[in-house]
């Protein structure tokens, strides 16, 4: 079967359901808050769980995908995607998997580009392994799509084929310089892995900022089963940060992008380095975001397990009324955070489900 799938329709709607995407609109306009009093407003959106990498990571060599019958279609996508827009979503984020495998995504994307256009939403961006940039690059930027997250673990080619364990660093690396032609922001995203990149993480920051390009460092995430154990990559970034400041200056700053990254400039390379940290210093006071899967399911918090189905309520009525229920259903369930932990007491997983599913 090939990676790059579109999945099967769904069984046929009532005649009532052929309403456009887009026209959700709930009944009070209320936006999304949690208990705690955080505003939603940025939905990531995995619009499938294939990936054509295998990422020590991320997933295990041998990975079992969804079947294409239980994927939402595009259009279905679209129409959840709206309705958060409607209740205060003002930033998307399409990932996989790999987002660029899914087929016919760029008509996902063109439709998404109509928030844009008329104001509802701030942002439509992307996450993404660089492996098909190249062809889709001037196409995000036609639609709309101002910035890319790309992820790099490694600029040794063959380090990055083990990592990855069969990626072409090279492909990688025309596809993000396509996308900067094209006037795309490009952002790395690279996890520190003990023992295999962490004598890397030097070179990478001052590639990443000779190019002009902003560097993410990422803790690695205790999500699915996978080889490797979890404890033996894991590299606290306090740590690498420690020896960053040893050589570097670096400024702390109190910007943010929507995400769970805390930033410093280099005064050094004048670029910004953040720092993603879920399991030394969670983010999870700030936490503005849910999760939207392929299938449908949306999880208010990537370190629980507790998710809630939009797929149901989206097929069963044409109208907002269910649907919208059960998005204020899910954000009232929304915790407090996480439960990442990784050391010698934990090291199973601190959820079943691979990154890959919700998009990390």
């Amino acid at each position: 079967m090939s990676l790059i799938d579109e999945p099967l329709p769904p069984p046929a709607a009532p005649a009532e359901a052929e309403k456009p995407a887009g026209t959700l609109r709930p009944a009070s306009g209320a936006r999304l808050v949690d208990p705690f009093g955080r505003h939603v407003t940025y939905l990531r959106v995995s619009v499938t769980d294939r990936c054509d990498l295998r990422c020590v990571y991320c997933m295990s060599e041998h990975m079992t995908f969804l079947p294409r019958r239980e994927l939402l279609t595009l259009e279905e996508l679209d129409r959840l995607c709206s309705a958060f827009v409607a209740r205060g979503v003002r930033k998307l984020r399409l990932t996989g998997g790999e987002p660029l495998v899914r087929r016919d995504l760029m008509r996902l994307v063109a439709s998404l580009s109509r928030h844009l256009a008329c104001g509802t939403l701030d942002e439509l961006t992307l996450t993404t392994n660089g492996t098909l940039l190249e062809r889709f690059a001037a196409e995000l930027a036609g639609h709309g799509v101002r910035r890319v997250n790309v992820s790099v673990d490694s600029l040794d080619p063959e380090r990055f084929r083990t990592i990855t364990r069969r990626g072409d660093l090279h492909q990688v690396l025309r596809g993000i310089e396509a996308a900067r032609r094209a006037g795309l922001k490009v952002k790395i995203n690279t996890v520190a892995l003990k023992g295999v990149n962490e004598d890397e993480i030097v070179p990478m920051l001052e590639w990443a900022h000779g190019e002009g390009m902003d560097l993410t460092l990422i803790e690695v995430m205790p999500m699915g089963e996978i080889e490797p154990g979890r404890l033996d990559q894991y590299l606290p970034l306090p740590l690498v940060r420690e020896r960053l400041a040893e050589r570097f200056s670096l400024i702390d700053l109190a910007e943010r992008t929507g995400g769970p990254a805390r930033y410093v400039r280099v005064r050094e390379t004048g670029g910004r380095l953040g720092f993603i940290t879920p399991l030394t210093h969670n983010f999870c006071e700030s936490c503005n975001r849910v999760r939207l899967t392929c299938t449908g399911r949306l999880y208010m918090c990537l370190g629980q397990e507790d998710a809630a189905d939009l797929r149901a309520p989206l097929r069963s009525s044409a109208s907002d009324e269910l649907l919208m229920a059960a998005i204020d259903d899910a954000i009232a369930r929304k915790p407090k955070g996480h439960d990442f932990v990784i050391d010698r007491r934990h090291t199973a997983p601190a959820v079943p489900r691979h990154m890959s599913v919700t998009g990390g």
